[in-house]
């Protein structure tokens, strides 16, 4: 393998094609990852990598072929028993890491809790949060944005989701870090602490399933969950890997996108004043800003057949990543795909979400947690600027921020 000062330096070029690996995490958290994905596109977009720490795998890196592989999933599988959905072998069961029939039926019991209805009764809500979130703030004085507004905003919608205690909140967002933390499962010790975590977090929650399964129904997840048919009756491992996949995807996507949204708005100002100067623009600026950001790096599927993609024959068993990131950067679809532009008349192509049968059940709530929080922005006259540059983690699990110090201004 290349030294990693050259996998994540400017000069991916130079990386022989067939040792050129961009599941290599310090390409994230210095944020060097658009020179080797523009060269996989443009050279191989379907790439074999055959010497890994997640052993070979091959990467899906353009929007066509990307949203191939989701639309054939009896070729590309999801199932936790061929390693699930995560470039790292975990064997977690939940319906995201289910085929058909199983995702299907696990699919529709939680899907009514992100119905229009659903997402109409939850916004006058989601605005107070927002209100209260923005008025706490003081204006002027350097304060950490990732922890502050996305993540205190995205942990409170779940406690919404789950109908959990509110002073206890936070345990969601510890346990939402631990269950994507597909590096520590690869490490002996750091996975016994993982696993620890995770005990915890089942533990409790199979108390709060029990609770709900002796009420009436209820609309929170656990009682949709608890009362179904599909899934009143799972596993501990279903539960633990069901319960992860909610506070993950209930979290990580918004609040990636939340603090994204402010590092692009900082690098390109024009396209803030213009959505200030045109609020109506808020229904294509959202999903630009799910594109730019694109708060979910990739999604891995397992070929079940021998099949051809891109010219490439790939063989049953065969370990298979599609790039969201990449994806969203394809120039073919993308016009000027590095630049955030609020108006972009495509934006909605994005891949950030998915697609097909496995596309984001809650892409709706998400767009509307952030169109709220822009809203009340532009409505304050809020201007966020960064105070320092933001700390990006070395991870695969999500593409996001540890840290960004900011200040606001009124103007």
């Amino acid at each position: 393998m290349q030294a990693l000062a050259e996998t994540t330096g400017g000069n991916a070029a130079d990386i022989p094609l067939d040792q050129l690996d961009v599941s290599e995490v310090q390409l994230y958290a210095q944020d060097s990852w658009r020179t080797p994905f523009a060269r996989l596109r443009r050279e191989a977009p379907v790439h074999f990598l055959s010497e890994s720490p997640h052993g070979p795998f091959w990467s899906v890196t353009t929007h066509e072929l990307i949203t191939y592989v989701e639309s054939h999933p009896e070729i590309f599988s999801s199932d936790f028993k061929y390693g699930g959905i995560s470039i790292v072998d975990l064997y977690m069961q939940n319906f995201l890491s289910s085929d058909r029939p199983r995702h299907t039926e696990q699919r529709k019991v939680v899907a009514p809790a992100f119905s229009p209805s659903e997402l109409l009764r939850m916004g006058a809500a989601i605005r107070k949060r927002t209100s209260e979130r923005l008025d706490a703030i003081a204006i002027g004085e350097t304060f950490d944005w990732v922890d502050n507004v996305s993540v205190e905003l995205t942990t409170q919608m779940l406690a919404i989701l789950f109908d959990f205690p509110w002073e206890d909140r936070r345990q969601l967002t510890e346990w939402s870090h631990w269950s994507r933390n597909v590096e520590a499962a690869r490490d002996p010790e750091m996975s016994k602490v993982r696993d620890a975590h995770m005990h915890a977090m089942t533990t409790y929650f199979n108390g709060v399933w029990a609770e709900k399964k002796n009420q009436a129904p209820g609309t929170d997840l656990i009682s949709r969950m608890a009362h179904s048919e599909a899934m009143g009756d799972l596993t501990w491992e279903e539960k633990l890997g069901n319960l992860a996949l909610l506070i993950v995807g209930g979290n990580d996507t918004t609040r990636n996108s939340m603090s994204g949204m402010i590092l692009a708005f900082n690098q390109f100002p024009e396209q803030w004043a213009k959505l200030r100067a045109d609020p109506s623009l808020l229904d294509n600026a959202v999903p630009e800003i799910v594109r730019w950001q694109t708060p979910v790096l990739s999604m891995r599927r397992t070929c079940v057949e021998n099949t051809e993609l891109g010219g490439q024959q790939i063989k049953k068993g065969q370990k298979v990543v599609m790039w969201y990131i990449s994806g969203n950067r394809d120039e073919t679809v993308f016009e000027e795909p590095d630049r955030l532009i609020v108006d972009r008349e495509n934006a909605r192509q994005h891949v950030s979400f998915g697609f097909g049968i496995h596309r984001c059940l809650g892409s709706r709530l998400a767009e509307l947690q952030i169109r709220i929080l822009l809203e009340e922005m532009i409505r304050r006259r809020m201007v966020v600027e960064l105070a320092s540059e933001p700390v990006r983690p070395a991870t695969l699990a999500g593409h996001g921020f540890e840290t960004m110090p900011v200040r606001i201004r009124i103007d």
